[in-house]
């Protein structure tokens, strides 16, 4: 897949959020694809985002554009909307809650679009169905998959996370695979994140990412590695995991394992300091990598 026309394809649904914290709230375009495809983009790769959304909300993506991303819409009857609720100071403990869909993908949503890798970055299980990840995987292409859109189930407009009894068919046709410390210790029973990676690659990824308040656990192809947020301030821990996924697979196509994670927690770490996505340049993550991570993180 090495000549393929795009180097990274994010599909996911656009989320219409609203961020509530303990001293404020705002509404903001959301979803996995758009904080995702923002890094990719600004380190000029070829980014290609498959999406459902309302056509109402379409100028959602134009930042997007802007930054030569190709966005390929599905449009549908409303977008996914969602109300994310940090009750406390703890950015991991939160309740999200939902109130519409965009509906599931199919397999000729794909299209005909050839990527190196494609990243599934759904909102909560339905939304990518198995189906549509064998025929990306039929092309030659590696998978990256996000957690949270196969353990996390809308239950009467919240989002409970549930165990995932499909598990064994899906991680088997995944390269990374990414989750959060909640969703990890709830796929493994392990608080210990260096034993939850080791578990869930386990299962079938080569690559297992799991993000949590202090930095990355990366378990990759045997290996473990660790390395560190470095923040002034948490402004905005939403799509801390979309983006740190994002940066770590646009390294990853060129560099080896821990190269990639230790550029995967400076662009994380600058983007925690501002709500929305990564709007950061390359040199602005070489200079907090030279000045935070010479020593190759923790």
């Amino acid at each position: 897949m090495s000549n393929a026309p795009f180097d990274i394809a994010f599909v996911g649904h656009y989320t219409k959020d609203t961020i509530v914290y303990p001293d404020r709230q705002h509404t903001q375009h959301g979803g996995a694809y758009f904080f995702g495809a923002s890094v990719a983009a600004r380190m000029g790769l070829r980014v290609a985002v498959i999406t459902r959304l309302a056509e109402e909300d379409k100028d959602s993506y134009a930042p997007l554009l802007q930054l030569g991303v190709t966005v390929i819409p599905i449009f549908t009857p409303q977008s996914t909307c969602l109300s994310l609720v940090y009750p406390t100071a703890n950015l991991d403990n939160r309740t999200i809650y939902t109130t519409s869909s965009a509906g599931p993908f199919q397999p000729e949503d794909i299209g005909g679009v050839q990527a190196r890798v494609f990243h599934i970055g759904a909102s909560m299980r339905g939304e990518v169905p198995v189906e549509v990840i064998q025929a990306i995987k039929r092309r030659g292409s590696e998978i990256s998959l996000d957690a949270q859109g196969y353990v996390r189930v809308n239950q009467n407009g919240t989002l409970v996370y549930d165990n995932w009894t499909g598990k064994e068919q899906v991680l088997p046709l995944v390269d990374v695979f990414k989750a959060d410390c909640v969703e990890a210790e709830r796929l493994t029973g392990k608080s210990d994140l260096r034993k939850a990676a080791a578990i869930l690659a386990s299962w079938g990824p080569q690559e297992v990412l799991i993000t949590h308040g202090g930095g990355i656990v990366l378990y990759a192809r045997g290996e473990l590695h660790e390395a560190p947020f470095v923040v002034k301030a948490v402004r905005g821990r939403s799509g801390r995991g979309d983006t740190c996924t994002g940066a770590y697979l646009s390294r990853r196509l060129s560099t080896p394992p821990r190269e990639a994670l230790i550029w995967a927690a400076a662009v994380t770490s600058l983007k925690l300091e501002k709500e929305g996505a990564f709007d950061r340049t390359v040199q602005d993550v070489e200079n907090l990598i030279r000045a935070a991570y010479s020593h190759g993180g923790a």
